[in-house]
């Protein structure tokens, strides 16, 4: 349950910054700011509980920026013309990767986590 939360997070991190694209940098359209401000903070939120129910912090916020920032590159290619050589797919096809990766590795071990390690040394 904890990775869904994260990838919701992650969803939403790709969609608050097309809300600086149709604000004018908020200059423009207050429904449309209030409702940015309101994805941002829902992302946070749901990037929270995910590290709460047990996804380690530094997985958590590579894996929501890394979702958001390709989310986010991929929209600005589809709604907004944004370049899309590929060498840019390449690229955040390797963050994807990366990501993926991360939901993917193992657990570390209970005798290799500095937690256990310094416990250990205390005794």
């Amino acid at each position: 349950m904890a990775w869904f939360y994260l990838l919701l997070a992650a969803a939403c991190e790709m969609i608050w910054p097309l809300g600086f694209k149709y604000t004018n940098g908020f200059k423009t359209h207050v429904p449309v700011m209030a409702l940015t401000l309101a994805v941002m903070t829902l992302s946070f939120y749901l990037m929270s509980v995910a590290t709460a129910k047990g996804i380690p912090i530094g997985t958590a916020y590579a894996v929501w920026t890394g979702l958001g920032a390709t989310g986010t590159a991929i929209l600005g290619m589809m709604l907004f013309a944004d370049p899309r050589d590929g060498f840019r797919i390449a690229c955040l096809t390797l963050i994807i990767l990366g990501a993926v990766g991360l939901k993917f590795r193992p657990p570390p071990s209970e005798s290799n986590t500095p937690a256990s390690t310094a416990s250990k040394t205390a005794e």
